[in-house]
């Protein structure tokens, strides 16, 4: 298959591969450089991009379910739409990555969409795993995921309280809570941002 720049439709990477999963992750593999690739609509799940230059990618509507991005370089990438359920981000650059409209899962029925200029934040090493603690601002309010628990900030704070309660792990993840807290209440939009059109192109 083919991956080809999103702008002048060159081919910038091709093999013989039968799945676009299976050629991106050989083109990552190969250590391709797949900046301005035109991922749109592409099936990625539980693809292994760990290091992948994804620079200025139109991923817009891309599966990225379980995808392993770790240290990819996703800088001004175009993720309006991306299912990001379970995707691995940590040290992912994201400088200047459209995420607005990308969603994380389905949760009781509800569709749980990034919104606003910065829905991602993490903080890590941190509390007994030394691991990310991510932090989403959506449209249905602030989301935590921190290992295998993803809910609202709210049930992340009782869950802390129960699990940890004073010990040194509760009070850094509760000092954690409050930057999140911080950090949601500057960059929640007043209402949901408008988002580019489904292409991703300018």
């Amino acid at each position: 298959m083919k991956i080809l720049n999103r702008y002048t439709d060159a081919v910038i990477y091709e093999d013989a591969a039968e799945t676009m999963k299976e050629t991106v992750e050989n083109a990552v593999k190969a250590g391709a450089w797949l900046e301005n690739a035109n991922l749109v609509n592409a099936n990625l799940v539980n693809a292994r991009l760990v290091n992948a230059n994804l620079v200025n990618a139109n991923l817009v509507n891309a599966w990225l379910v379980n995808a392993n991005l770790v240290n990819a370089r996703l800088t001004g990438a175009w993720l309006t739409g991306a299912n990001l359920e379970n995707a691995r981000l940590e040290n992912a650059n994201l400088t200047g990555a459209w995420l607005t409209g990308a969603w994380l899962e389905n949760t009781n029925g509800n569709k749980i969409t990034l919104i606003g200029d910065r829905p991602l934040f993490s903080i890590g090493g941190i509390g007994s795993r030394n691991d990310y603690l991510w932090a989403y601002v959506t449209d249905h309010g602030v989301y935590v995921r921190a290992g295998c628990f993803f809910d609202t900030l709210e049930k992340f704070e009782e869950a802390v309280n129960k699990e940890h309660g004073d010990n040194i792990h509760g009070e850094e993840y509760r000092a954690a809570i409050e930057l999140i807290k911080v950090h949601a209440k500057l960059w929640t939009p007043e209402k949901a941002d408008s988002t580019p059109e489904t292409t991703g192109e300018e």
